[in-house]
């Protein structure tokens, strides 16, 4: 049997390999951590936005401008929950199209008004109202992100406003969507448009296409 002399670059360069190959080969040294959620809230998100009331109708505008109306007349509102990004939940966001729907179905017209006068209708229903309606779009507690919505078929989700949604997850083509399901049983249900608003933070949002209605409006 012959013995081979390795130099020692060579012995170093072996050892290199076979330490390469445990790390490989070992899972506990593929396990990465997960990075901690961040705490920007969605209320600087949404506010982020400086354009206001324009023709963008998948923007956020109006829920804004309810936002801020919510807190200069209420500080203490539970609405106020969105501006402490340290505190975790999901938010169902509609878009400013969303509540163009929601005011032509209660003024009983096809035709949607511009932002603004959206806006002032929506207003016009009263502070408790529109706080009411803002709360049974948050879903404290809890961030929920895409890939755990669409596990979630027929989970019911409470909101801040005390009522229970239901998530209908459905399929189109290859994909699936989410739904969710009000207390209004007249009307169709709000789907998300967009998922995954202010990812990596503790505060989470996906926009939906109708506003959440926590009554059977007629």
């Amino acid at each position: 049997m012959k013995f081979v002399r390795l130099g020692t670059r060579a012995v170093a360069v072996a050892a290199a390999a076979l330490l390469a190959a445990g790390a490989v080969a070992s899972p506990a040294a593929a396990t990465e951590t997960p990075k901690p959620k961040g705490n920007k809230s969605l209320a600087a998100v949404l506010t982020s936005d400086k354009s206001g009331f324009d023709r963008n109708s998948k923007d956020f505008d109006i829920v804004t401008a309810a936002l801020l109306a919510v807190l200069k007349a209420k500080p203490k509102s539970p609405v106020g929950v969105l501006t402490d990004g340290s505190k975790p939940l999901t938010a169902f966001v509609p878009t400013d199209a969303a509540f163009q729907r929601l005011v032509a179905d209660i003024q009983g017209t096809r035709t949607w008004s511009s932002e603004r006068r959206t806006f002032n209708a929506v207003a016009g229903l009263g502070i408790n109202t529109v706080e009411a309606v803002l709360l049974y779009h948050v879903v404290p507690g809890a961030t929920v992100d895409r890939a755990a919505a669409l596990k979630s078929d027929g989970a019911k989700l409470k909101t801040a406003a005390g009522a229970k949604i239901t998530v209908d997850v459905y399929r189109y083509w290859r994909s699936k969507g989410v739904r969710l399901i009000d207390a209004d049983r007249s009307d169709r249900d709000p789907r998300v448009v967009v998922f995954n608003v202010n990812k990596g933070n503790k505060q989470i949002a996906h926009a939906i296409d109708r506003v959440l209605r926590p009554s059977d409006l007629p």
